[in-house]
């Protein structure tokens, strides 16, 4: 524990768990290396902590440890990983030193950058752990992306990041916000991205796991994480891998029936599009951990895990990204995708797209953000708006001004657009296909908003999360 100081280096930390006479345990790890015991056996006095190490490198000596029949970079088998040697720990030291001990057995499985740069760079890494000396296992499972460009820096940033998980879950379990910073230290942000965490244990009863999931998010460790329909936890890559993706992004305001109709026609209309996709189409709401120009404040973990919950209610799943615009958005789904991507929007968020400020922090503006935007496989949903609706508020938008040739009740999108030169940029992406006018979703009446004060603050001591707890 660092007591409002600097963070203790990475030797420090290993030294200090080897000093201390309490914990000792085992490290099992597939892929990059071993990394993380490497730090253990060279900080001095690594027989008061490690039991064993052990790396499985060949399949078949995986299968004979951990069994067969799982995916090597998965959640199953780190579960068998943990399994297994908790089990060994237990059978083989229990007697002899039980009383005295606090076990632990920590396990990653990786799948570090190949020789032809052609993997996606992830994998598990977790820890089961004793409270106190014959007490029940409690557990810490992380889902890692790693961001570094060669296998060497993954492998050494994945070292510094086992080492704080040991460390932070022995010394830096005060809170939620605690955990996770304690986990990113060591110039790990830029080089480690953790999009999912997931505890078990009774030392965690009291903890809400979802406001662990929006701290990645509000802390820079994710660019995005994902809330399931129905509680599944996982991570990005299992929820978007090779599928084609309909994102609704939202706003703190109200969840409006109407947004989730539009959702469910824009999934219908990809379905059309693309008539026997290889995979079943995912639609998901988004929201920003950083709204941007929606608050001149960053929003409170209770709130943001209010409108999810209040989102989830709707039927879908909700992306939180870290930012709001939607060219990161793309960025950040490709990389698990390259099936089509579409965005379903009202127009008054279309208008907001189109805002020449929208961009001002990108070295070439509008036109390099638009063309982040629109990648190949993207396309907008346009939705429209009611004239008595829509033309009061583009009159509040602060840039362009916009023109509309409608005259009904209904404004699609290719009959309203913002005055030249941006217009001749508009009626491009109209003409292209790459903004899909879509005919009226019937109105109906909002759903209410759950109450964000009955969620604690990230940091506190929350309410238990439903399911969560002991073994």
């Amino acid at each position: 524990m660092t007591n409002g100081r600097e963070p203790l280096g990475t030797h420090q930390k290993a030294l200090n768990l080897n000093l201390d006479p309490e914990i000792f345990g085992s490290f099992a790890e597939i892929g990059a290396g071993q990394e993380v015991a490497r730090w253990f056996l060279t900080a001095g006095a690594a027989s008061g902590t490690v039991a064993k190490t052990i790396s499985a490198y060949d399949k078949e000596v995986s299968d004979d440890l951990y069994g067969a029949g799982t995916r090597y970079v998965s959640r199953q088998r780190l579960e068998a990983m943990l399994e297994r040697e908790w089990a060994q720990l237990q059978g083989q030291l229990r007697e002899s030193r039980g009383a005295r001990s606090r076990f632990f057995a920590f396990a990653d499985t990786v799948s570090a950058r190949n020789y032809a740069g052609t993997n996606e760079c992830h994998g598990w890494m977790g820890i089961r752990f004793q409270e106190q000396p014959d007490g029940d296992p409690n557990e810490i499972v992380l889902h890692v992306n790693m961001r570094d460009p060669a296998s060497t820096l993954q492998a050494e940033a994945l070292g510094l990041l086992g080492v704080n998980l040991v460390y932070a879950t022995f010394y830096q379990r005060q809170s939620g916000e605690v955990l996770l910073r304690a986990l990113a230290e060591g110039g790990l942000p830029g080089r480690i991205e953790i999009d999912l965490v997931d505890l078990d244990g009774p030392v965690f009863t009291t903890w809400d796991r979802r406001l662990l999931l929006v701290g990645l998010a509000q802390l820079g460790m994710a660019e995005a994480v994902i809330f399931p329909v129905g509680g599944d936890w996982l991570p990005p890559t299992e929820v978007l891998h090779r599928r084609p993706v309909v994102v609704a992004p939202d706003s703190f305001e109200r969840v409006d029936a109407l947004d989730t109709q539009m959702l469910g026609t824009a999934l219908e209309a990809l379905r059309a599009e693309v008539p026997n996709p290889q995979a079943e189409p995912v639609g998901l709401f988004s929201l920003a951990a950083d709204p941007l120009a929606e608050s001149a404040a960053l929003l409170g973990p209770s709130l943001i895990l209010a409108r999810v919950e209040a989102l989830l209610t709707a039927g879908h799943g909700v992306l939180l990204a870290r930012r709001g615009e939607l060219h990161g958005i793309t960025a950040f789904v490709n990389r698990f995708t390259a099936a089509p991507v579409r965005f379903a929007v009202g127009l008054m968020a279309l208008a907001r797209i189109l805002h020449t400020t929208h961009y001002r922090h990108l070295e070439g503006r509008i036109l390099e953000g638009i063309a982040r935007l629109f990648a190949q496989n993207v396309r907008i949903y346009a939705y429209p708006m009611s004239r008595a609706d829509l033309e009061p508020r583009l009159q509040a938008l602060p840039a362009e001004n916009w023109e509309l040739d409608a005259t009904g009740p209904w404004v699609t999108a290719d009959q309203f657009r913002p005055a030249a030169p941006l217009g001749h940029l508009y009626a491009y992406l109209i003409e292209t296909g790459f903004i899909a006018p879509m005919p009226p979703v019937p109105p109906a009446a909002p759903t209410p908003v759950a109450d964000p004060q009955v969620i604690p603050p990230f940091g506190s001591s929350p309410r238990p999360a439903a399911g969560s707890g002991g073994r």
